[in-house]
């Protein structure tokens, strides 16, 4: 069931009964599957696959052993670049675990990348949201806008302007603040930590690491949240993160801080990597080769992890409010994670070039 496949009512119900009982016919009794993802174990990434590694285990038949393991490099493209050339591993001992940082890449054309989510396919897709934070004396003055935030020079440690930070960078230029970006850190966690060794006076963490890393330091009084990206509604509207109600968008922060626009094409563009990069930020991936059978044990394993009673309660505390999506949602998530307009498209390709220099052909 991959990306590109068509998928009829018919297709869909043939889908729900080998599902339904593929489970008994296929065993991975004994055997160990090794879960990829291409970050450091400091991350969100991290906390994402750890989360998930053991319930997929408990409930796919003959309840294998999921080792995660880690493969950075290149803000995450080192690693995807790796599964795709595992194509061929189609028994069901391979899963892989991208993020925005993956999928950003792909969205703009960057010559390093070489893997095609058209031949992957997805089993699990995870919304998610994220946080951005100031050390206590520049968080004091935030009264809901940017505007006396302004004059400070910022530092932020980032994977690269072409990954995930790309939604955390555009928003930072949009309102008027001066950011310096020490590219090269290997995941988010690594910036983290540039923040709290005071190397970094201005971060953002995705929803996950943010609980587990960042809110300590908020209760410390070492570090103060400003606002979220926000959620999708059904509508495509962008309102209130479900996991952190009372904090602000940056849309509404963005409303409220002169010179900055919600709407013409510095908006569109950045509110399409926001959808790429949150709406569907992290996808459980079989290899292209991997049999119907395989994949139909692992979408019904998943859709029993995320049914399960008290999973949502968990999944609150470790992932947040946001949707996790199985099998054919899955697979619709990802086809829109994976697609942009042209417009969008080339107003960040020109920012990349004017602000950093960076070339994508």
């Amino acid at each position: 069931m991959k990306i590109s496949a068509i998928l009829s009512t018919s297709v869909f119900a043939a889908g729900a009964l080998a599902a339904a009982s593929v489970a008994h016919a296929q065993s991975y009794e004994g055997k160990t599957i090794e879960y990829v993802i291409p970050f450091s174990e400091s991350g969100g990434s991290a906390k994402w696959a750890n989360f998930y590694a053991p319930k997929l285990a408990a409930a796919l038949p003959g309840s294998p052993t999921i080792v995660v393991r880690y493969r950075p490099g290149a803000g995450s493209t080192e690693g995807a670049n790796w599964f795709q050339g595992q194509q061929d591993e189609g028994d069901g001992l391979l899963l892989f675990g991208d993020s925005g940082s993956t999928k950003f890449p792909y969205l703009l054309g960057d010559p390093r990348v070489r893997y095609k989510y058209e031949e992957w396919q997805p089993v699990v897709a995870s919304a998610t949201g994220g946080v951005v934070y100031l050390p206590p004396d520049l968080g004091e003055k935030f009264d809901g806008d940017m505007d006396d935030l302004k004059d400070p020079f910022y530092l932020y440690g980032s994977q690269g302007a072409t990954t995930l930070d790309l939604v955390p960078l555009l928003a930072f230029k949009m309102l008027g603040l001066q950011v310096d970006p020490v590219f090269g850190v290997e995941g988010r966690g690594d910036g983290r930590l540039m923040f709290e060794r005071g190397e970094a006076n201005i971060d953002y963490q995705t929803s996950s690491a943010y609980l587990a890393n960042v809110q300590p330091l908020v209760d410390d009084g070492l570090a103060v949240p400003i606002f979220t990206w926000g959620s999708l509604d059904d509508n495509g509207v962008i309102v209130r993160d479900p996991t952190f109600p009372d904090m602000p968008t940056f849309k509404e922060v963005c409303e409220a801080t002169e010179g900055c626009e919600t709407s013409g094409v510095a908006w569109d563009a950045w509110k399409a990597f926001f959808v790429a990069g949150f709406a569907n930020q992290k996808t459980i991936f079989l290899p292209q080769s991997a049999s119907q059978e395989v994949y139909d044990a692992y979408v019904a394993a998943a859709k029993e992890v995320v049914s399960a009673e008290g999973f949502a309660e968990e999944a609150e505390t470790t992932l947040g409010v946001y949707p996790q999506m199985t099998g054919a949602a899955a697979v619709e998530a990802t086809r829109q994670a994976t697609t942009i307009s042209d417009e969008a498209k080339q107003y960040v390709l020109d920012w990349l070039m004017e602000d950093y220099g960076i070339s994508i052909q």
